[in-house]
């Protein structure tokens, strides 16, 4: 027998050992993930959460902790080892209060943590030292950085509400229409109040919240509105706004979910892109000077299933498109119940099974409905729910603090992903192996690219980058995982390994 044949069944006895191997190493299910730099879509806006509620007793708790979580919540610092001191949220939401604490119990609302205090007294006169844990949020929130910020109203002053209280009553709205102009002076007043105090200035008002909802229950302030009262509401607004040379924008929508935005609505709250920013409609004030060109919507109770999630941000997406220079903005969501039996909100989960779950939603809430912005609840809570970035033991004076792994998810996002950055097509193939496909989207801000990458399987998955004609160099990854938070790696090359149960960014530069 020649050496030659000898060497061939050699081979042909020891291949399918080397094809066994291959696949037990994985190189076999690698999945491309393929990215077009030429096909663009929105552009980044900001990431945020709110200091709603416990900021204003975790603002007056000793400086080394309130440091170390405003650190978290606003810093692009990197500590020693070269790991982000924290997520650089690029907006921070400043929640304006109606006054339900200085009613204390007799204002109907339970909890203290969701009363909250009003630079209002009830002589109309204003004290700028009321709200104190907040506006110390404000300020250390723009020591870190953070350049944009918002105030928002749940329920006008109480002072202005019908009931008297920071709820309503029989599913009406709180405000009288005699009490517009009143309300729509404190909001100007707040904006220059809050800013001679703080040095910081809100960018955005946001007056109005989830209005489809009753607020009758004594959970939280809250007011219903319908679409002609929001837009009378507005209008008046504007006219303060402009009379006090205000340069702040007017946020518009902040409805209780994402439907109410593009379908209709037996009590006139439903339709909103249209009612609000079409010309022809009774209810326009697209072309006030003080409304900005954006919609607003809550994510909640449309999140699970993923097609359905899917199909509904793209109806949003579509619609939003009617109207030109109309951005939306997904401006608050924490996990609830339901959700199609994938995950429940109650019970706080400081893992990665919850910050999975959320991970899934900024991306289909990106890459579905082009939102502009995403922004989060309770960036601190102190409940047993899935609503907080940061948790905090639920203590006014001091406490201790635990960190989730959804405020380092997040991060992976809000860090990374920097306002003026515009979105870019990116999908990977689908390969038998995977249980759940990989999430991916992309984006870039000059030659800088940032790619985030969601594997929730329970496998590890390579991956090979497909740039098409366009040359990418990556240069570092961050990983957040049950056991790492926003870990930084480098990379050689364009194939990596994406943990399992994990969401990976990726930084690189367009050559």
């Amino acid at each position: 027998m020649s050496l030659s044949t000898t060497l061939k069944k050699t081979l042909l006895i020891i291949a399918p050992v080397l094809f066994s191997a291959a696949s037990a190493n994985g190189q076999d299910k690698t999945v491309t993930v393929n990215i077009n730099l030429l096909n663009t879509h929105q552009t980044i806006s900001n990431f945020s959460a709110s200091d709603a509620w416990a900021c204003q007793f975790v603002g007056n708790w000793p400086d080394e902790k309130r440091n170390k979580i405003a650190d978290l919540l606003f810093s692009s610092a990197t500590n020693a080892d070269g790991s982000p001191r924290g997520i650089a949220l690029s907006m921070w939401r400043f929640n304006i209060g109606a006054g339900s604490t200085q009613q204390g119990d007799q204002g109907g609302i339970k909890d203290e943590w969701h009363r909250t205090e009003s630079f209002l007294n009830s002589d109309g006169t204003y004290n700028w030292q009321t709200q104190t844990g907040q506006l110390w949020f404000l300020k250390a929130a723009k020591a870190r950085g953070v350049k944009e910020f918002l105030g928002f109203s749940n329920s006008p002053p109480i002072w202005f509400t019908v009931n008297g209280k920071g709820f309503a009553s029989n599913s009406k709205t709180n405000i009288a229409p005699d009490k517009y102009d009143a309300f729509a002076a404190y909001l100007a007043r707040v904006v220059k109040g809050v800013e001679q105090t703080t040095k910081v200035k809100l960018n955005y008002i946001s007056p109005v919240n989830e209005p489809q909802w009753a607020w009758s229950d004594n959970k939280q302030e809250g007011s219903p509105y319908n679409n002609a009262e929001i837009s009378g509401l507005v209008k008046t607004i504007d006219k303060a706004f402009v009379k006090d040379n205000i340069k702040s924008k007017i946020i518009v929508g902040e409805a209780g979910s994402i439907n109410y935005l593009y379908s209709g609505n037996s009590q006139g709250k439903g339709n909103q892109v249209q009612e609000f920013f079409r010309p022809a409609s009774a209810n326009y004030i697209g072309d006030l000077k003080s409304v900005s060109k954006t919609i607003t919507a809550h994510s909640y109770f449309t999140t699970s299933p993923m097609a359905t999630a899917v199909k509904m941000r793209r109806m949003l997406a579509d619609t939003v498109a009617t109207i030109p220079g109309l951005s939306f903005w997904q401006s608050e969501y924490c996990i609830l119940g339901g959700n199609a039996g994938e995950i429940d909100g109650g019970k706080r989960d400081l893992g990665i099974d919850a910050a999975l779950y959320m991970a899934g939603v900024i991306h289909t809430d990106l890459t579905a409905a082009n939102a502009s912005a995403w922004q989060w609840w309770l960036a601190i809570s102190p409940y047993d729910y899935k609503d907080g970035l940061i948790y905090v033991d639920k203590n006014k004076t001091d406490g201790n603090y635990y960190p989730s792994k959804m405020l380092w998810v997040l991060g992976n996002y809000s860090r990374f992903i920097k306002p003026g950055a515009i979105r870019v097509d990116a999908d990977a193939a689908t390969t038998p192996e995977l249980k759940k496909p990989l999430l991916v989207s992309a984006f870039t801000k000059g030659k800088d690219v940032t790619i985030v990458i969601i594997n929730q399987n329970t496998d590890e998955t390579p991956v090979s980058l497909n740039t098409g004609n366009s040359k990418i160099t990556l240069t570092k990854r961050y990983t957040t995982s049950q056991t790492e938070e926003l870990k930084p790696g480098s990379i050689t090359g364009n194939n990596i390994t994406v943990p399992a149960r994990s969401v990976v960014t990726l930084i690189g530069v367009v050559k």
